[in-house]
């Protein structure tokens, strides 16, 4: 099971290039989810004219291609597990990080801040 931080779903999407290539390999052999705080994120994003692409169609083409789905059961306790992410000020890092958290999971990121503090954090380059 590994969670996708927002920059890396919507480049998956658009542009697969920016990922490295090992890193597209464990994504490969894995489970693919992202949060509903990432789901968000792409609508803001899109609100904002940084994304070209309505979210629903992003996220249906990455569930039709790849087998992505937006994780729900763990997000009661990913809100609380939050609380007690203090390493960052951002509350998108801060709630996808605890949502692949609750699960153990990895959390597919080129953040360096969140691979730095989140250990199961992967990129490899």
């Amino acid at each position: 099971m590994t969670f996708l931080d927002t920059h890396v779903a919507l480049w998956l999407y658009a542009e697969p290039f920016r990922i490295p290539e090992a890193t597209a390999r464990i994504l490969d052999d894995d489970e693919l989810f992202i949060s509903p705080m990432a789901r968000l994120e792409i609508s803001f994003l899109y609100e904002i004219g940084r994304v070209n692409d309505e979210p629903e169609g992003i996220v249906g083409a990455l569930h039709r291609d790849l087998g992505l789905e937006i994780e729900t059961a763990g997000w009661a306790r990913a809100a609380k597990v939050a609380n007690t992410i203090a390493w960052t000020r951002d509350p998108f890092d801060r709630l996808i990080t605890a949502h692949a958290l609750c699960f153990n999971a990895g959390l597919c990121t080129r953040d360096r801040n969140i691979r730095e503090m989140y250990t199961h954090a992967l990129w490899d380059t």
